[in-house]
């Protein structure tokens, strides 16, 4: 089937990141893959496994998805292994629990784990019947379960064995209990298996495969007419791939320069491969993810040298494939596009080289560091800067023997918010939380920072437990009042139809023989308390002084 390029007068600007909203018309379908997966997930007890590197599309796929199962009346589950904190992959338990309570919220009831738990008949069982006696039974219509980033499993070895084997137990077992074909599960992930897997205990080898492809010539030039450019006679859409193959993000960033700085193609192919093209970033990232990890560096350039087919460890050409860098056909493993030849290439990965470039880029990062104290986009101190002034202003109060508050708070869901949102709603999410933040605690002595990606910390010198905690509950308040929708009609299950924080407050007296480092793990324990007790809400951590005097 023809795809035609459209030319829209106005031209799209949005910076191409996280999934294609659904309205978008830049999504360019992949046929007849849409069609396929659309039909699977109305098949009783169906798995769906989608594979491909990282920003080739599996997650506008899996919006699309989840809205197409929206449409038949479904209910969804969407679970981001990325959102899971290392301690949830601690036993399988813990995760199992974890996985359950998710799911439950989701379907907006109430998580009832301790009425099915059972240890004595173990913990597969129990989310077994977790599923088959309450869940499935409290909802008549089909649950879609779309598990995303699954290979972060693959660096839980233990956990992912039982769970994965669970859910082929799961898949075999709807062929007879109705209950169970209920379910139908999709799994994203964006390298092959690389676990030790007994083949008939695996989702892995049942179930519609999909493996996302990248684009080909007829819809990079249909991309390019829904940016605005005339592309249809196919010689500037020949000379982007023959830089970029049809890696979608790679084209996308592409177009929008050229609509955006109305940049000449030719220029901007010529440039690409350097640091300072519109590919740095992109470029920069992957550079330093090899460089932290010698082998895959010094096997991606042996891809890069060899003429013929190059040997290598197939564990490493599985996590090359899932950086995006290589293509594997069979025992075929090529570079994956002429830029990453030309720049890698360019690269000296020898150990010692390495080393060198590894210090050099920490040289460089200090010094940008000290070039601001800010984060450029909330506009409230860096974590760098923060860690720094908390260290003196620890011993400055220990000296005078006052107290001293920290809170931590994070803005709940914000990853799936931003993720379904786009970058520009998540960016403007934190700034109108970091406002209401520095507006609130006006004080020149307390300090506030952004201390991770959606958490920020506040420093209360001389605030004793119960103000703190009257001044995180304020904070949760005034964040609710700002009305930020979540508008994800999608997923149940949140605490609260707007944007809203969990806080974990720890309180103490500064003292010189002690780290200011007990006071942030306390308010740390105290987040995740508020975050495991259902979010949108303030945890304080209490014994905190008496660990001190114990100690």
């Amino acid at each position: 089937m023809m795809i035609l390029p459209t030319f829209s007068g106005e031209m799209p600007v949005e910076f191409p990141s996280g999934p294609v909203p659904l309205e978008s018309n830049l999504y360019i379908e992949r046929s007849p893959i849409e069609q396929l997966i659309y039909q699977e997930i109305s098949k009783p007890g169906s798995v769906i496994r989608i594979k491909a590197p990282k920003q080739m599309g599996k997650s506008s796929l899996l919006l699309r998805l989840l809205h197409q199962a929206e449409q038949l009346n479904y209910r969804t589950a969407y679970i981001d292994f990325l959102q899971a904190e290392n301690e949830v992959f601690s036993c399988l338990d813990k995760f199992l629990r974890w996985f359950c309570a998710n799911v439950s919220r989701q379907l907006q009831l109430p998580p009832m784990l301790d009425d099915y738990w059972d240890e004595d008949i173990g913990s597969k069982v129990s989310c077994t019947i977790y599923f088959q006696g309450y869940l499935l039974e409290q909802i008549n219509t089909p649950l879609v379960l779309a598990f995303n980033e699954v290979n972060r499993m693959f660096e839980h070895p233990n956990i992912a064995e039982e769970f994965l084997s669970l859910l082929r137990s799961w898949y075999e077992e709807a062929k007879q209990h109705e209950i169970l074909q209920k379910l139908r599960i999709v799994l994203v992930h964006s390298t092959e298996v690389y676990i030790k897997f007994n083949i008939n205990q695996s989702p892995f080898n049942v179930g519609l495969p999909i493996k996302l492809p990248e684009f080909n010539l007829e819809q990079v030039i249909c991309l390019a007419g829904r940016y605005g450019l005339d592309w249809t006679d196919g010689n500037d859409a020949k000379k982007l791939m023959a830089m970029v193959g049809g890696h979608p993000y790679l084209v996308k960033l592409a177009l929008y320069h050229l609509v955006k700085s109305r940049q000449n193609l030719d220029t901007l192919l010529e440039e690409a491969p350097n640091i300072n093209g519109i590919y740095r970033d992109h470029l920069r990232a992957n550079l330093v993810l090899l460089q932290k990890h010698p082998e895959l560096a010094m096997a991606l350039k042996q891809v890069i040298a060899s003429e013929e087919e190059a040997k290598i460890d197939a564990i490493v050409a599985y996590k090359l494939e899932s950086m995006g860098l290589v293509k594997l056909e069979g025992n075929t493993i090529t570079l994956a596009c002429n830029l990453y030849r030309q720049f890698f290439a360019a690269q000296r990965f020898e150990p010692n080289d390495l080393q060198k470039q590894i210090e050099q880029l920490q040289k460089q990062i200090k010094k940008l560091q000290q070039v601001s104290h800010k984060d450029q986009l909330t506009q409230v101190a860096n974590r760098s800067y923060f860690e720094i002034n908390l260290q003196q202003a620890w011993k400055n109060l220990a000296e005078q023997i006052k107290p001293v508050s920290l809170i931590l708070c994070e803005i709940d869901f914000f990853k799936v918010y931003n993720d379904r949102q786009g970058e520009a709603a998540g960016d403007n999410c934190l700034r109108q939380v970091a406002w209401v933040i520095r507006n609130y605690i006006s004080s020149k002595d307390n300090l506030i920072a952004r201390y991770n990606w959606s958490e920020f910390a506040i420093f209360l010198p001389g605030i004793e437990d119960n103000d703190a905690f009257k001044i995180a509950e304020k904070l949760r308040v005034k964040v609710k009042q700002l009305a930020i929708p979540y508008n994800l009609s999608q997923m149940g299950g949140f605490p609260s139809s707007v944007i809203s924080l969990s806080l974990g407050v720890a309180s103490t007296i500064a003292n010189l023989e002690k780290s200011p480092e007990i006071l942030v793990r306390a308010a740390n324990e105290a987040l995740y308390e508020a975050k495991r007790n259902g979010c949108d809400r303030t945890e304080f951590f209490s014994s905190l002084n008496s660990e001190i005097a114990n100690n």
